[in-house]
């Protein structure tokens, strides 16, 4: 029987030919600076996710350096991923709150008991899937289904991100002035910038805010004081859950994506490596499950694998998953900084405004890239039904009041989607065999 983790084989980045697998792994040095790559590379999508749900971006940061630890645990170092801030989470969770996109959300106690119920799932499902397998999972959860949910997202968020800039003229024009700067770090960047190009983009439109506002005096001035009051380190800002059926409803159906998005990833990364990765699937599940459970216990957002450091994996050839251990290091130790998050939150509204319109735009995107990945025949009667209802329920947030609780518009397209399309599935499959 082999051991839970691998015996890593030791090689050199610059004098080793081809691929790093996931079991080798670099000197020290190099492992190092491989995981503050990826640390970096995580950094813009962890950070903004909380702050577009008004948690606490430092502990978000810390959550998914302990989130990353636990998955390389559960995993047994098998699996090379990174887990950060999930933007699956954002609709629901502005929704079960009423968050108006400004300072911390007063309600991310609702929110929390949702992500636990979330990560219970989640981890459930990992159970099962060690035990049964997938092929349940791609049944219930082909690509016309997962991408008609993930373009949701995208779409239910659209009016949170426009409605918080409506109401002033300056504040509209540097959100679409934060738009440009992500705009132009898309094309006008290379290698590693491109690749944090909403990063690069805030940082732009933050510095052009401070410009027009700080130095010419227009719109209302970026409060730095906040920053020098704040110490080097100490502790994060911790939040007990609060348990409400109506959040946990709307929250917990999250699982669906992030069961989804981590199956892509893991499939991807096999791929990629040339290793089987599927009897790791399950344990890969169960530790994303957890982690979601720590992080929501603490008070941080829902975890999930991320695509950006497969992309950094991509790039390099470098599969050892040793670096995600210096990378959830390295986190961690930026998540005990209170002066980093004193800097986070000096991010003005507008700014924030506009990256969320690129961002919300992009999960939409995502969702029609999963069906242009996977061939989905729009042409085909059922798959045309399902991705059209599902889009106009969570676009138009259709609610459905069960007493109790409310299912609003990303819950009630989510089970849609999936009990839609196996109605309309088994029917289109019985009228070929009567046809037949």
């Amino acid at each position: 029987m082999s051991s839970w983790f691998p015996r890593w084989r030791r090689v050199d980045a610059v004098r080793h030919q081809g691929l790093i697998a996931p079991d080798e792994t670099l000197p020290p040095a190099q492992t190092l600076l491989m995981g503050i790559q990826h640390a970096v590379a995580m950094f813009g999508s962890t950070v903004l996710a909380p702050l577009l749900m008004g948690f606490d971006p430092n502990l978000a940061i810390l959550m998914s350096g302990i989130g990353t630890l636990l998955f390389f645990v559960v995993v047994g170092g098998r699996v090379p991923s990174y887990l950060g801030s999930s933007f699956a989470f954002i609709g629901v969770v502005i929704a079960a709150t009423g968050y108006a996109g400004s300072g911390g959300n007063p309600s991310i106690g609702l929110a929390l008991g949702g992500i636990i119920a979330c990560g219970a799932i989640y981890t459930l499902i990992g159970m099962l899937v060690m035990a049964l397998g997938t092929r349940w999972i791609e049944y219930l959860l082909p690509p016309v289904v997962t991408g008609a949910i993930v373009m949701t997202i995208g779409l239910n968020l659209a009016p949170v991100a426009v409605s918080s800039v409506k109401d002033s003229n300056f504040d509209a024009a540097m959100a679409l002035v934060t738009i440009l700067c992500v705009g132009l770090a898309a094309v006008l960047t290379r290698g590693m910038l491109q690749r944090l190009l909403i990063l690069v983009g805030l940082v732009a439109a933050y510095a052009i805010y401070a410009l027009v506002t700080n130095g010419l005096g227009w719109g209302a001035p970026i409060d730095f004081s906040a920053i020098g009051a704040a110490d080097w380190f100490g502790m994060p800002a911790f939040t007990a859950p609060t348990f409400s059926p109506h959040a946990i409803v709307l929250i917990a159906p999250v699982a669906i994506i992030l069961v989804a998005e981590n199956l892509g990833h893991i499939k991807a990364v096999g791929a990629m490596t040339g290793r089987d990765l599927d009897p790791y699937i399950g344990r890969a599940f169960v530790g994303d499950g957890l982690a979601t459970m720590v992080s929501g216990a603490s008070g941080g957002t829902g975890v999930t694998t991320y695509a950006e450091n497969i992309g950094v994996m991509a790039v390099t050839r470098v599969y050892s998953t040793l670096i995600f251990v210096a990378a959830a290091g390295f986190a961690i130790l930026l998540g005990f900084s209170p002066r980093f998050g004193a800097l986070i939150q000096t991010i003005p509204g507008p700014v924030l405004a506009g990256t969320s319109i690129v961002v919300f735009g992009l999960i939409a995107v995502a969702g029609a890239r999963i069906w242009i990945q996977n061939d989905v025949d729009l042409g085909d009667n059922t798959n045309l039904i399902v991705a059209a209802v599902t889009l106009v329920l969570g676009a138009g947030n259709f609610s459905i009041d069960f007493g109790g609780f409310t299912l609003d518009g990303i819950g009630t397209a989510t089970f849609g989607a999936i009990l839609l399309h196996l109605i309309l599935r088994r029917g289109a499959g019985r009228r070929r065999g009567i046809a037949g």
